[in-house]
């Protein structure tokens, strides 16, 4: 799901009259409940990533255990914000391209 800041805020703000600034971060956390990846263009993707059951010591005991299996949120920023981070000069640039890279 591509978005962008403006359409995820007045999708909410429309249905549910919150205020814009609200709108995006009750879409983002209902979207990443229910499992599915959000991409906002220029920033990056949140992905909900499955982890598998597996072998854990307890750090007080030393013990030896089973770790449930879990969901776990990741991050990857897009190129034009690793750009900006990294102070290459020519990131403004690519804001206006239409290409994006495979994330």
């Amino acid at each position: 799901m591509t978005l962008t800041k403006a359409r995820i805020a007045d999708a909410i703000h429309q249905e549910l009259g919150f205020a814009k600034n609200q709108s995006a971060e009750l879409l983002m956390k209902n979207k990443l409940e229910n499992g599915e990846d959000v991409l906002i263009s220029g920033f990056g993707k949140f992905c909900v990533k499955r982890k598998k059951e597996r072998r854990g010591r307890n750090p007080a005991t030393g013990a030896d255990m089973l770790l449930n299996p879990r969901h776990v949120i990741t991050f990857r920023c897009s190129h034009l914000l690793r750009k900006k981070i990294n102070g290459e000069a020519d990131w403004e640039g690519a804001a206006g391209s239409t290409t994006r890279a495979a994330l």
